[in-house]
């Protein structure tokens, strides 16, 4: 024991001189991301509202960075105002040669002085149309509910149980909780038995929107329905189906519905049109988030040479280097943190040059490739992928992917996200490929022009495209058809044939 502890000291003692420091020299390459590189790569993914506002940014934390003179905005719009004043010159010139010869004279159009009356003069302000614009906010349907109780003729005590009923809403506009938990609330302020909360909440279903205060689908409905004209047809079928019947309209069993109601096909027709014209959540009617509107990146416009895609030049605050601050700073020898405020203001507007040029690229890549569809519509959607755009114009599928999220197009046909234009493809009988959209597009063509009577199964339609070279299985085409949000053949013809 005691020669073999002996043994392995020792040949640890000697590793343990082998290993010295040593300097060694190597060659190799290794891909370093420069703050411009990773600032080019950050604003070029960056949708228009989120560039905006990051320039904005910039342009209030560095000094060395200013907007552009608004002039060119101005000069832009001018042509559109000249031309709206040749469109009348010879009404302008006549009522200038009016008005000199008149003198003093009364105007015979009592409109007349207001239109031409220039804005110093006028006892409107922009101030005023921006309140009227501020006053036209979207309020909540809590909020919309209760501007109402204040207008109604109700007592204090009244309003307050209104109030803890209108607190019980949900967003959909269904009351969540009994009446004996409403009546729980208000205690102790407020004593109120199950009676009195019942017609408070008569008075608050009788609010708009229609069919507030529900407590159930059913009472919903037939709060809508009791506000039309009790002298509409099928209403009092229309009462009763959503009183006993919505589970066999669900389940579309219009037969039986008809033998259980003991009405005709006509009058069953009308009762149902009724009920779909009910909305079954109308809470969501009062919109209570500012709607989102999308800018297009870039605009694509069909001239004498073909088709033409520009940048949005609205769509981008245009920014550069303050000359003076810059002239100043070059004289003198110190300012590291102005120098480096000047050196990210190259890069800022340097990066955006990029952006638009790589955005450029891209987008008349693709106009190039779907020209079809410009010209024909989806079923001329030609199949592109990543890798397409990344061979034609020489950059990496990464930056194919950052470039088309978020961005959108403005077409002759609509605005669509550059995303929409890449689709897989599915090869023909003829060896050529055809476009996932395209073919969506066709099953879509097809449905729409079956007979009602007899529709078309998935087999069939995958049969018809085989017929045309498109090899589809059948599995595909229900997969495409469910993604158009289409029913199945048999629910198709059991909606029609009712």
């Amino acid at each position: 024991m005691c020669r073999s502890r002996i043994r392995r000291g020792v040949a640890s003692s000697g590793r343990e001189t082998m290993l010295k420091p040593a300097l060694q020299l190597k060659l190799g390459q290794q891909l370093t991301m420069t703050p411009q590189l990773q600032q080019a790569i950050r604003l070029l993914q960056l949708p228009i509202l989120e560039l905006q506002a990051q320039i904005r940014e910039a342009l209030e934390t560095n000094v060395m960075l200013e907007a552009e003179d608004e002039g060119a905005v101005l000069d832009a719009a001018e042509p559109i105002e000249l031309a709206y004043e040749a469109s009348d010159s010879n009404e302008a010139a006549a009522s200038a040669s009016e008005g000199e010869q008149g003198g003093s004279g009364e105007p015979d159009d009592p409109w007349a002085e207001n239109q031409i009356t220039g804005p110093a003069e006028s006892t409107w302000s922009g101030d005023d149309r921006q309140q009227e614009f501020a006053d036209s906010r979207h309020e909540t349907l809590h909020d919309h509910l209760l501007w109402q109780l204040e207008m109604s003729r109700l007592g204090e005590m009244d309003r307050r149980i209104g109030a803890a009923i209108i607190d019980a809403i949900n967003d959909d506009g269904y009351l969540t909780e009994s009446l004996e938990e409403v009546g729980a609330n208000l205690l102790p302020e407020v004593e109120a038995d199950t009676p009195a909360i019942e017609r408070v909440l008569e008075h608050v279903q009788a609010m708009d929107p229609a069919g507030v205060g529900a407590r159930s689908v059913a009472e919903c409905l037939a709060l809508q329905l009791r506000q039309i004209d009790p002298a509409t047809p099928g209403l009092a079928t229309a009462l009763a189906i959503a009183r006993d019947h919505l589970t066999l309209v669900a389940d579309q069993q219009y037969s039986l519905l008809r033998r259980q109601l003991h009405v005709d096909e006509r009058e069953l027709e009308h009762a149902l049109a009724l009920v779909r014209s009910c909305h079954p959540r109308p809470g969501s009617v009062v919109q209570s988030s500012t709607p989102e509107y999308v800018v297009p990146d870039v605009f694509v416009r069909r001239t004498e040479r073909g088709w033409i895609v520009d940048i949005n030049p609205s769509s981008i605050p245009r920014i550069r280097v303050n000359q003076s601050y810059a002239g100043l700073l070059g004289r003198a020898s110190d300012h590291a943190a102005l120098r480096a405020q000047l050196q990210e203001a190259r890069w800022l507007i340097r990066s955006l040059e990029i952006r638009n040029d790589t955005l450029l690229k891209v987008a008349r890549c693709i106009v190039d490739r779907q020209s079809g569809f410009l010209d024909q519509g989806e079923e001329y959607m030609q199949p592109m992928i990543l890798r397409d755009v990344a061979e034609t114009i020489e950059m990496h599928e990464s930056t194919i992917s950052r470039v088309t999220t978020g961005k959108y197009m403005h077409t002759p046909r609509g605005v669509f996200e550059l995303r929409y234009f890449f689709s897989s493809h599915v090869s023909a009988s003829d060896g050529s490929e055809m476009s996932s959209t395209a073919i969506r597009a066709k099953i879509r063509k097809l449905i729409a022009a079956e007979n009602p009577a007899k529709p078309m199964s998935d087999a069939k339609i995958a049969e018809i495209l085989s017929e045309e070279g498109i090899q589809v299985a059948r599995r595909t085409v229900a997969k495409y058809r469910e993604a158009l949000g289409i029913s199945s053949s048999s629910d198709r013809k059991r909606t029609q044939g009712r």
